[in-house]
């Protein structure tokens, strides 16, 4: 750190409200943060003591950006979509894709009934939930489906499908339909995920008491298994019952030992539906904290109401309600008061409860990182590892995994289709090469060391590219040595030597978890890939064929056979005629 440079820059920035941006030595983003005057708050990282979580935040500040807004509101807004853009590594981030399912009646011409969980993409659609789980979602979704006719297929197509046949659609690509057919549908469906099924039940009762007089024994089961579905299903999902207490959500918070906890309770029709928890370190106050969670929260999880702790400020409540599509409140009273209490005491019983576990975590994912600069004898802080996954040297890929810290950076994962499929050492040799020239290329950020999968051969193969490319004396290359069972029990330098890791080291707990990363990344691409492969069609190597014309050939003709068969001007009646010359001339070539 240029202390100088930095003393300069604090001096000269504004006493006004705004979001800064504290940045490592290569330049990366690390934290984001807000604050009501700048020149105060970022001072205060440079001056004074601090915790240790704190205290190695700031031993990477290397440089610092700032942005002035007009209000602290809108510098709560402009951090928040900072944080969702770089995702800092020191940044609070509660994004995840826990949201719960929904039930989606669209309204188009001709509505769907649809399993949803982001209710901002079709705002116009009408949406029933939460549920509990995707199963309770998908349970009520085929009962209705059963009931109710909608179209099924995303697009229209040119002639009816079987569901029009099993009589669970309509037809409307191929017959006219009474548009108030579908507003009596729709009425319907809205009825009962509100809660009201007594008009279903009585109309399947009668329909079935119908088909048993007239001796039609298998439609009165199917009626009687409907009616036994209704039933679990309200019973299962909950939210069905009638608005007892109304829907809102409670959170609240506890911080201690450097750490914040975080509990919600959803409330949907006045049943507690889940229990919403986060953990994580804190660098930055614990109430700005909260509210940047709950910001970020209801991004993606939808509520008309929300109720938060009396000790939470005035000036926070308002930034909440200002920023927030939600009603903010805050009970001093009654059942919702005593439901942020219960918050407030899960909070910190699930901290004191995890805390020691994550402490634990935490030091011995130190430990291990500081075993691997011992070893490689320098500072091994961002790792990449390799790894290949073929079957009989078809279709070769590569995996990447970055660890940066002794953890996980999934956002620099990376995934590659080989050229080569002679050897595993050929293969490593195109990926890293391909890897390290493009780094080269675009100025990127390059890592303190490699780890390969495999021996001496392996490392060999390492250092002649990287050599190739100069970048020997600013990049350690090791492998990871296995035993006869294929577990890592050493590393290997470049100069052939073994390192021993002891198996009850944090370094080879760290290296296993590794391991095991590199190779679900490279075989869970070789079965995408796979996958792709065994349903592939000579169609798809025709240039001027795409998706759609191998669809219309395939519903005019059936199979290549057929295809192969006709002319080209019985090819023309599915495609252009210069595609269908197309398809000719590569079906009929030798």
């Amino acid at each position: 750190m240029d202390k100088e440079y930095i003393r300069a820059k604090l001096a000269n920035l504004p006493n006004s409200p705004g979001s800064y941006q504290m940045k490592d030595k290569h330049g990366e983003i690390i934290y984001v943060g807000k604050a009501k005057n700048l020149h105060n708050r970022v001072n205060q990282y440079f001056t004074g003591a601090h915790d240790f979580k704190t205290t190695r935040l700031v031993a990477e500040i290397e440089d610092f950006d700032f942005i002035v807004t007009a209000s602290e509101t809108e510098a709560l807004v402009l951090e928040i979509n900072l944080i969702k853009k770089y995702r800092p590594k020191y940044n609070i981030q509660f994004m995840d894709d826990s949201t719960y399912p929904y039930i989606k009646l669209t309204a188009e011409q001709y509505p769907r009934l649809m399993i949803a969980r982001d209710m901002k993409k079709d705002r116009k659609a009408k949406y029933f939930g939460p549920f509990p789980d995707v199963s309770a979602a998908r349970n009520t979704q085929k009962l209705l489906q059963s009931l109710y006719p909608f179209r099924r297929c995303a697009h229209l197509p040119d002639k009816v499908c079987l569901y029009y046949h099993l009589g669970q659609c309509l037809g409307p690509c191929e017959y006219a339909v009474d548009p108030s057919v579908y507003t009596e549908m729709t009425d319907s469906v809205t009825s009962f995920l509100n809660g009201d099924t007594a008009e279903i039940r009585e109309e399947l009762t009668a329909r079935m008491q119908e088909a048993s007089m007239n001796l039609e024994f298998e439609k009165a089961a199917e009626y009687r298994n409907l009616l036994d579905s209704i039933n679990s299903i309200t019973a299962e999902t909950q939210n069905i019952e009638k608005d007892s207490m109304g829907s809102f959500d409670v959170f609240s918070f506890y911080s201690d030992r450097g750490y914040l906890a975080v509990t919600g309770l959803l409330v949907r029709r006045g049943v507690v539906l889940n229990k919403e928890f986060r953990l994580s370190p804190l660098y930055g106050d614990a109430e700005e904290e909260f509210v940047s969670f709950l910001v970020q929260y209801y991004s993606d999880h939808p509520s008309s109401r929300l109720y938060v702790p009396a000790f939470l400020s005035e000036e926070s409540v308002q930034e909440l309600s200002e920023v927030l599509a939600v009603s903010v409140t805050q009970p001093m009273r009654g059942y919702k008061r005593r439901l942020i209490e219960m918050s407030t005491d899960n909070a910190k019983k699930q901290l004191d409860l995890k805390f020691n576990v994550v402490e634990r975590q935490e030091s011995a994912t130190n430990e291990a990182v500081e075993q691997l600069n011992r070893l490689a004898g320098k500072e091994m802080r961002r790792v990449e590892l390799f790894d290949n996954s073929h079957i009989s040297g078809t279709n070769t890929v590569a995996a990447l995994v970055v660890y940066e810290d002794g953890l996980p950076s999934r956002k620099d994962y990376r995934v590659y289709k080989l050229h080569t499929a002679n050897s595993d050492v050929d293969s490593m040799k195109e990926v890293l090469y391909r890897r390290y020239f493009r780094l080269l290329k675009e100025d990127g950020r390059m890592p303190d060391g490699i780890l390969v999968d495999g021996g001496w051969t392996q490392i060999e193969a390492a250092n002649e590219i990287i050599g190739g490319l100069g970048l020997s004396d600013r990049i350690k290359i090791m492998g990871l040595v296995k035993d006869d069972r294929h577990n890592t029990n050493a590393l290997m330098d470049t100069d052939g030597e073994i390192l021993d890791v002891a198996k009850d080291s944090s370094l080879f707990f760290l290296l296993t978890r590794m391991q095991d990363e590199v190779h679900r990344c490279a075989v869970s691409f070789h079965r995408k890939l796979r996958s792709k492969s065994q349903t592939h069609s000579v169609l798809d190597d025709i240039e001027g064929i795409g998706p759609k014309r191998k669809t219309a050939l395939r519903r005019r003709f059936g199979s290549i056979t057929a295809m192969r068969s006709a002319t080209v001007e019985e090819l023309s009646e599915a495609v252009p005629e210069a595609a269908a010359r197309k398809v000719y001339e590569a079906l009929h070539e030798e």
